[in-house]
């Protein structure tokens, strides 16, 4: 098997996350040419394109294996940086920008428990990058070898790798005072719904129209939507009085005990089981991350975790 140039990975992962050949080479400290040479030298040697010179830029199948080999490099290396450290404190210095180890992690779960379980591994040097999505996407990013982790709805485990069921976040609609007083004064009811603007996340948030669906039994529900691409976006736009919006409990826990929030269907909540994923490989660093998750997943969220068996 040939032997790849790990600077000529880097420089591919480099133009896959950054997007670009010039912030790639701004990322690497080298020049543009540089990055071009580097890349057609590794197309060279595995004999195909690996990059597809579109807007936005796109990996190739053959780019996208490569990518998850790189990643995994760094991996490695994270962990043999874990172990020096602890023999040698003082022998190390801080990772380098482009060795990250990036996990995917769907937004709720950022704006509420997600972020206080990494904290710790962060301090320790960690050089984690967090990339958002919808919750029954971001596994997509591990499935394409873009992450080494991932937080989803998605239950059977991925090919490769290890599959925790971290237990359930509740859903609530909420809207505040001012705007139920004036456009719901008995709540959210199936004869009302219709007549509201909802906050959503974006255009691949269904959960407005699953709570209203599951709510009221309905099959079909057509909403007016208004879209915040933020978790805590969407709260503050309910706190303005935009609409209303279905959010995690956890989120707006506090907000509806102090009023500054009302409920408007306290008989309903929508449950999502949440899942991390992650490659099956022996690594500290992996362990560490799904130790962190599972154990503040198990304060946070509805249900025990519980270990699967690895796909």
């Amino acid at each position: 098997m040939s032997t790849f140039d790990p600077d000529a990975l880097e420089c591919l992962a480099a133009i896959v996350e950054e997007g670009g050949f010039e912030r790639a080479a701004q990322r690497l400290s080298i020049t543009q040419s540089a990055v071009s040479q580097r890349l057609r030298a590794l197309e060279a040697q595995v004999g195909t394109v690996l990059i597809v010179r579109s807007r936005p830029l796109k990996a190739t199948g053959a780019g996208l294996l490569l990518l998850k080999h790189t990643k995994q490099l760094r991996l490695l290396r994270a962990d043999l940086e874990r172990d020096l450290r602890e023999l040698a404190p003082s022998s190390l210095g801080g990772s380098r920008e482009e060795e990250r180890i990036s996990i995917a992690i769907n937004a709720d779960s950022i704006a509420t428990w997600a972020l206080p379980a990494l904290g710790e591994l962060v301090r320790d040097g960690l050089p984690l990058e967090i990339i958002t999505d919808d919750q029954d996407f971001t596994h997509e990013w591990l499935r394409s070898g873009q992450v080494l982790g991932c937080i989803t709805t998605l239950k059977q485990a991925l090919r490769g790798c290890k599959l925790v069921a971290l237990g359930a976040m509740d859903y609530v609609a909420v809207a505040s005072p001012g705007f139920a007083q004036a456009h719901c004064p008995r709540g959210l009811t199936a004869h009302n719904f219709r007549e509201l603007p909802f906050v959503a996340f974006n255009r691949k948030d269904d959960m407005q129209a699953e709570f209203v669906s599951r709510a009221f039994g309905l099959k079909r529900v057509a909403l007016h939507h208004l879209f915040v691409p933020s978790s805590e976006g969407q709260v503050r736009a309910v706190l303005a009085g935009w609409g209303v919006s279905v959010v995690p409990e956890l989120l707006v826990r506090g907000l509806i005990t102090d009023g500054q929030l009302v409920n408007l269907a306290p008989a309903h909540s929508v449950p999502v089981q949440l899942y991390w994923h992650c490659w099956n490989l022996e690594s500290e660093v992996l362990n560490a991350l799904s130790d962190a998750l599972t154990a503040a997943a198990g304060t946070a969220l509805t249900g025990a975790s519980v270990y699967a068996a690895p796909a």
